[in-house]
């Protein structure tokens, strides 16, 4: 003998389906982003620069030298 459930009960169980998925919690809410990193250090390359700048000056005074050397 074949059971055959009730138009009723159908629809019970679909309306009881929709109802437990309207009223589920949601989830966690995201997690928020970290804040931008600062901006770059000040001193991240004083040293080479005041090394190439007294480079430079060595340069800049050996011409200067040269040239008074050239025009005795």
């Amino acid at each position: 003998m074949k059971i055959v459930p009730n138009r009723f009960f159908i629809i019970l169980a679909v309306f009881f389906l929709s109802v437990t998925s309207v009223l589920a919690d949601p989830g966690p809410p995201p997690p928020s982003t970290p804040p931008p990193p600062p901006g770059l250090p000040l001193d991240g390359g004083i040293f080479i620069l005041a090394l190439l700048s007294m480079c430079f000056g060595i340069y800049k005074l050996n011409k200067i030298r040269n040239i008074k050397k050239a025009s005795n």
